[in-house]
């Protein structure tokens, strides 16, 4: 009886990290006013989609758990419904997650997203931005999101983002 109640205090200890927000390897999540973390990712489409490409514009980069999950969903069509207003601040939106650029374009398809959805199936860009968590074994990226101004540098970060606002938040916070 003791094994199964520290199993179960154990398993509860590891939920609650994760639900505070701790990030799997140390990750720290880079500081406003330093240049962004460089990468090239695939989209859902398969095309190699680099922060660089980008220079001159302001990029919201958007970490979510999953394709096709309630949260995630609500997230990717609250920054479609808003496209045309970041688009006309100079503004690109870019989701991340560790799904595959397969998944990726089916949940494109089914839900009418015409941003790119890029795919870390490596992890590696989405522990550079700080948000990669998981359980049980199992990576997910932490709901985070990055503002990066036109010169490649972290203007504005937003944690454990509610995905019914995170889209009207960072459009406010664009000049």
């Amino acid at each position: 009886m003791k094994v199964t109640l520290f199993a179960l205090l154990g398993v509860a200890a590891v939920a609650a990290l994760f639900a505070a927000g701790a990030r799997a390897d140390g990750d720290v999540l880079p500081a406003v006013g330093q240049p962004a973390p460089a990468f090239t990712l695939p989209s859902q489409d398969g095309s190699p989609i680099s922060l660089a490409s980008y220079r001159g514009k302001w990029v919201v980069l958007y970490f979510y758990p999953r394709d096709m999950t309630s949260g995630c969903t609500i997230e990717a069509h609250k920054f479609q419904e808003a496209l045309g207003q970041f688009e006309a601040k100079n503004a690109v939106i870019l989701g991340v997650s560790v799904d595959s650029a397969e998944s990726h374009k089916q949940f494109c398809t089914r839900d009418g997203l015409t941003f790119h959805l890029l795919s870390d199936t490596a992890h590696k860009v989405t522990s550079a931005y700080g948000s990669l968590g998981g359980f049980a074994g199992v990576a997910i990226a932490n709901r985070n999101t990055f503002l990066i101004d036109p010169n490649g540098k972290i203007a504005k970060i937003w944690t454990k983002v509610n995905p019914a606002t995170s889209a009207s938040d960072v459009l406010a916070a664009l000049p």
